[in-house]
């Protein structure tokens, strides 16, 4: 019998469209999220995605570990949203089995993690409207490294052909006015912002203070990928703290989704934390301490 990892990739779009229609129809017995991690691209939120998944207390979607709803799929309709979400008696079953502190008095919740929520115009908006109550964990990466991880996942998944440097400068050519014509148009699907926008989406600073308006800071837990990767066990414990679920370890912390290649060229290094020192201090007085890769001397 052939597995499902071994199935052929017809096979398995099949399934995924069967299973997606029964989840619709079954949407009402379905979670909706109690939490998300909403960026960054390339910050290491595979990693925290598939330690936080390990949980027994958390439920995360049936296929990938974004749905992608709140950025390039509203207009599907929150069924379609939930209906990629466990059954809630399900979910607490797992829970209920689980040798956890406090016993079987928890409960799960459910998540997804998608790296552009935090950077899409129209994304916290919508969460804000449509999930009161939800939590936020925003994992950030030094940008300049952040930036140049972009592009090599770019490049590899085919949706960039251009070297880094020329990239740059392509970039405020490639953006103008692909905000304003996603705000004008809500089914609009921007391949620009959404896959070249390598300096933007390190302009953290913006960014994190748009989710501290529509949220409050005490909804929002901010996490710096140095930590996360430097020492986890802490790491993973505040983010356990915050979410309200009891302190469990997964059985390793493991690294996902890597991209080795050649160093980053020294004087593109210098332009890119040239331009983010300001949005770096802007950072730092937002949330009254130094940013993680400047904590660390990375640069």
């Amino acid at each position: 019998m052939i597995s499902r990892r071994d199935a052929p990739q017809w096979v398995k779009e099949a399934g995924r469209a069967a299973t997606r229609a029964g989840g619709r129809l079954t949407s009402g017995a379905r979670m909706l999220p109690d939490f998300l991690m909403v960026g960054t691209q390339r910050g290491g939120t595979t990693s925290l995605f598939r330690a936080l998944a390990a949980h027994p207390a958390t439920a995360q979607p049936n296929f990938h570990k974004g749905v992608h709803y709140f950025d390039v799929n509203y207009p599907r309709g929150l069924s379609w949203y939930r209906g990629h979400f466990p059954v809630r008696s399900l979910a607490e079953r797992r829970t209920a089995a689980a040798d956890l502190p406090g016993g079987g008095g928890t409960a799960p919740l459910a998540f997804e993690s998608a790296g552009y929520y935090m950077h899409h115009p129209l994304a916290p908006e919508r969460i804000a409207r449509d999930l009161p109550g939800v939590k936020l964990i925003a994992l950030l990466r030094d940008p300049v490294v952040r930036a140049y991880s972009a592009h090599k996942h770019e490049l590899a998944r085919g949706f960039e052909t251009e070297p880094f440097e020329r990239a740059l400068d392509l970039e405020p050519e490639r953006l103008a006015g692909e905000v304003d014509k996603i705000k004008a148009d809500p089914a609009y699907v921007s391949h620009g912002h959404r896959h070249h926008s390598y300096v933007d989406r390190g302009q953290y600073a913006d960014q994190i203070e748009r989710l501290f308006e529509l949220f409050g800071r005490e909804r929002v837990l901010v996490v710096y990928a140095e930590d996360f990767f430097t020492e986890p066990e802490p790491c993973y414990d505040s983010i356990l703290d915050f979410l309200g679920l009891p302190r469990w370890r997964p059985a390793a912390f493991e690294r996902h989704n890597a991209r080795p290649g050649s160093p980053l060229p020294v004087h593109l290094h210098r332009r890119l934390a040239d331009h983010y020192a300001p949005y770096d201090d802007k950072l730092a007085a937002l949330l009254g301490a130094e940013p993680a890769w400047r904590r660390t001397g990375a640069r």
